[in-house]
């Protein structure tokens, strides 16, 4: 048997490579995990193993995902490290940031953040990392969540929907943004303001049109602002969670004018649905904040397309049946959440080509600029010295939505029977292919990333 040369690669794909200006036909080595080298094509890399993709196929970057409800412990029925990560994996998701809230403990103090971990560590498909939360209370808790290694901290204006993770008011906003400050760690924020929301009309009933009145455009406008304010005062770094009001755009862009240190996320079902097409009844629709009209939308694509908005993340937050679509469609007592975990590449992929925007500048927001925010040093790019996370894709093969096709626990879609464009049909992780069966996953900290 012939010893490996040093030239000699664990892994080598040859064929279509995403790269910033394009695809490009090319070769990848990889050793030890991560990316070693990428020639163009015909350099004839030499590998242990090397994989020939299709002439359909291109080969991505990992997606990071950095806003995912796992819920485990505590609300392992809702979703669990196991079926999350399995979910991620089918979509090229080969990174998750996990929230701090539904599960039981809460990821609040630096006991809870281990108690998570024990639980991932042998269930993930995916690589896990962690936000810890900011609640009334354990401002002194932050820094030692910092120094073991969770990206941020995460808070909520108005009540989160769980009992054992309330809101700060904000004067605490302030107080844990000095503190955050002091390490330069970041604060993210639910940001809809309470006082607009209790003012609201009352969400009960099967219709979608009541539901949305009772999230109003102002109530984000009024939270943004007030987080705004807050970021100038202390000099902290905050990100905006799951925008959904256009409006807020203007405000946001005059705010990073000014120097103020702002990032911000949207989601798949921002920028793919309307308020117009969901249903009366139809409880699947439920997030917060809610989908809104299609002129919205269209302004969301824009803030995306000028640089206003970072990233797009999917707030995959997902419940029972019974609790998601309760039987009477009661859009007030439903949960709010969308699980997207799967489909968001998909999704934005398809509503991307609709409008001429390339591959490249999809996987730039899914990967690259979600793994900045985080700061996942390694991740989100295809480049060497970046962790060998690759996702396989069909950019032409169209596909239907099936629940019974679908790796998140609980089987609820606001997408279900729609027809989507691009198939993740192989995902590596670190060089090796995740099979969904062997655990390959690590948990992640802030700073070794």
């Amino acid at each position: 048997m012939s010893t490996p040369s040093s030239t000699t690669f664990d892994l080598v794909i040859r064929g279509n490579l995403l790269r910033d200006d394009g695809v490009r036909a090319g070769e990848v080595g990889v050793r030890a995990g991560r990316i070693a080298a990428i020639e163009a094509q015909g350099a004839l890399l030499d590998g242990e193993r090397v994989i020939e993709l299709d002439a359909d196929e291109v080969l991505l970057p990992g997606l990071v995902d950095s806003h995912v409800h796992v819920n485990e412990p505590g609300r392992t029925e809702w979703e669990g490290f196991a079926s999350a990560t399995r979910a991620a994996a089918a979509g090229g998701v080969t990174t998750i940031v996990d929230m701090p809230l539904n599960s039981i403990p809460p990821t609040v103090t630096v006991d809870a953040l281990e108690v998570k971990r024990r639980v991932a560590a042998p269930q993930a498909h995916v690589d896990v990392g962690f936000w810890g939360g900011a609640i009334p209370g354990n401002t002194a808790q932050l820094r030692p969540l910092h120094e073991e290694g969770v990206f941020g901290f995460k808070c909520f204006l108005l009540p989160s929907g769980v009992d054992e993770f309330p809101p700060l008011g904000l004067d605490e906003i302030e107080t844990d943004m000095r503190e955050l400050a002091g390490f330069d760690s970041l604060l993210i924020v639910h940001a809809e303001d309470a006082h607009e929301i209790e003012a609201a009309p009352d969400p009960r009933g099967p219709h979608y049109s009541d539901f949305l009145a009772s999230r109003p455009h102002e109530a984000e406008d009024v939270g943004i602002a007030e987080v705004i304010e807050r970021a100038e005062r202390t000099g902290a770094r905050a990100h905006i969670l799951h925008l959904s009001s256009a409006e807020a755009l203007g405000e946001i862009r005059e705010a990073r004018d000014r120097g103020v240190r702002l990032t911000v996320e949207t989601c798949p079902h921002y920028l793919t649905l309307t308020a117009e097409s969901v249903p009366d009844g139809a409880t699947a629709f439920k997030c917060c904040p809610p989908i809104r009209e299609e002129g919205n939308r269209e302004r969301l694509w824009q803030g995306l397309l000028d640089g206003t908005i970072d990233c797009i993340v999917s707030d995959h937050s997902p419940a029972t049946v019974d609790l998601k679509q309760p039987a009477d469609g009661d859009f007030g007592t439903a949960w709010g959440g969308i699980s997207s975990l799967q489909l968001g590449l998909s999704l934005v992929w398809t509503e991307a080509t609709r409008r001429g925007i390339p591959l490249q500048q999809v996987v730039e927001w899914m990967s690259a600029s979600p793994a900045r925010v985080a700061g996942l040093q390694r991740k989100g790019r295809l480049e060497v010295g970046y962790d060998a996370d690759f996702a396989v894709f069909a950019p032409e093969e169209p596909f239907t939505v099936e629940l019974g096709r679908l790796r998140h626990k609980n089987p609820v879609s606001a997408y279900e029977g729609k027809t989507l464009t691009g198939v993740v049909r192989t995902v590596y992780l670190r060089g090796e292919e995740i099979d969904g069966e062997t655990p390959r996953g690590r948990l992640l900290r802030r700073g070794e990333a």
